[in-house]
């Protein structure tokens, strides 16, 4: 089994990732992972942090001569920011005064409902743990993903298709095409002309004081048929991805192939028709399922829409309410983004990966990169086959 888990807080030392049940002799060096938390730091719309961090990865364990040994990996990102922060958010230092407490919860964050759950006084550390900061780390656990999934030519990439008011029309490319596009945009946007428009959007929402949320697309191709089960709710491809995706910060809906489209349409113009020929086995014309029917992978691309809400965080805050005092209050202001979503795209990216690498590592198993390959490379005959 894969797994991983993350720790730290935003304005702490660092952050830190433990990956587990990584198969040997999968190439991976600190130069691949640096390399996805940087398209994670871009994107216009961005906050004063970005000016402040250039994340790097530190590898700590797992990974010997820029092959991976088998054993957990263990991984940190030191938060540059936390030199402004030291005297207050030093694991042993003392508590802070009243003066220095977090008391106004801020809507839409999980501020209030984690100072709640906790039994909490003083809500940074809440704040400090739900930031999206902590997508670093799991963008650092994607990129290892990735690189498991690379020498069997499952690859991802993704682009933007609205923000705010904003939108992308329907436009058919390769996927070659729309990752060098997405990534020659400001925005992760593939037309230039819908590019230019979502920044003047976010220029015009940052006078305001206000933020903007958006949509982004997923795409993972050259994925074989049969990843996931049909056979338990815990299993099903599409639900594991679903919940990869809503776990990430500020992402309020998810659709995969046609989504919510589907429910306004006849079936018959819903389900993609199955066709047969000994060139190309089975096949289809259409994609609407986006990849995964039942549950299981189907050989299509798998494509998925995440929609990210407006960062909570506002520089006209909302009313809120002083959690000691009950005194009505304007929220606490945190520096933050105007816009994330172009950024959300690359996390999106990482969910995926990690979501596939799982996937993988589930049906073909193996100890070392070479055992998992044999089986793999012996499951595609025997579909070739069929």
């Amino acid at each position: 089994m894969l797994r991983y888990l993350t720790a730290g807080e935003s304005h702490g030392p660092m952050l830190s990732v433990i990956i587990d049940g990584m198969p040997a002799n999968v190439d991976i060096t600190a130069t691949d992972i640096d390399a996805e938390l940087q398209r994670r730091q871009r994107g216009y719309g961005r906050g004063g942090r970005m000016k402040i961090e250039s994340d790097s990865v530190h590898i700590d364990g797992g990974i010997l001569h820029g092959k991976t040994t088998g054993a957990p990996i263990a991984l940190h990102i030191y938060n540059k920011d936390w030199s402004h922060w030291q005297d207050y958010m030093d694991p042993q230092a003392p508590p802070p005064d009243d003066k220095k407490a977090v008391t106004h919860p801020r809507p839409g964050h999980a501020d209030l409902a984690g100072a709640i759950k906790y039994n909490l006084q003083d809500i940074r550390p809440v704040l400090e743990r739900s930031s999206a900061r902590e997508t670093a780390a799991r963008v650092a656990a994607g990129a290892v993903a990735r690189q498991l999934l690379k020498p069997l030519g499952i690859g991802i990439c993704s682009h933007v298709t609205r923000i705010g008011s904003v939108a992308l029309s329907e436009q058919p490319h390769s996927i070659d095409k729309i990752a060098e596009l997405a990534d020659a945009s400001l925005v992760r946007c593939i037309d230039p002309a819908v590019s230019k428009a979502m920044m003047a959007e976010i220029d015009s929402c940052r006078q305001q004081g206000d933020s903007l949320g958006g949509v982004f697309e997923v795409i993972i191709y050259n994925v074989p048929v049969g990843l996931g089960s049909h056979a338990q709710w815990d299993r099903r491809l599409d639900g594991l991805l679903a919940q990869a995706f809503m776990s990430i910060q500020a992402i309020k809906g998810i659709e995969i192939g046609l989504g919510f489209q589907a429910a306004a349409m006849p079936g018959s113009a819903v389900h993609d028709e199955i066709y047969y020929s000994p060139e190309h086995g089975f096949y289809r014309q259409t994609n609407n399922a986006g990849g995964i029917e039942g549950g299981i992978s189907n050989g299509q691309p798998i494509v998925i829409r995440a929609a990210m809400k407006p960062i909570p965080t506002l520089y006209k805050p909302l009313n809120s309410v002083d959690i000691k005092t009950k005194e009505a209050f304007s929220a606490s202001i945190e520096r933050s983004d105007t816009c994330a979503v172009p950024a959300a795209s690359i996390v999106g990216e990482a969910a995926a990966a990690w979501v596939m690498a799982c996937a993988v590592v589930e049906k073909f198993g193996g100890d070392s990169l070479e055992e998992l390959k044999r089986n793999y490379m012996g499951y595609i005959k025997q579909v070739s086959e069929m």
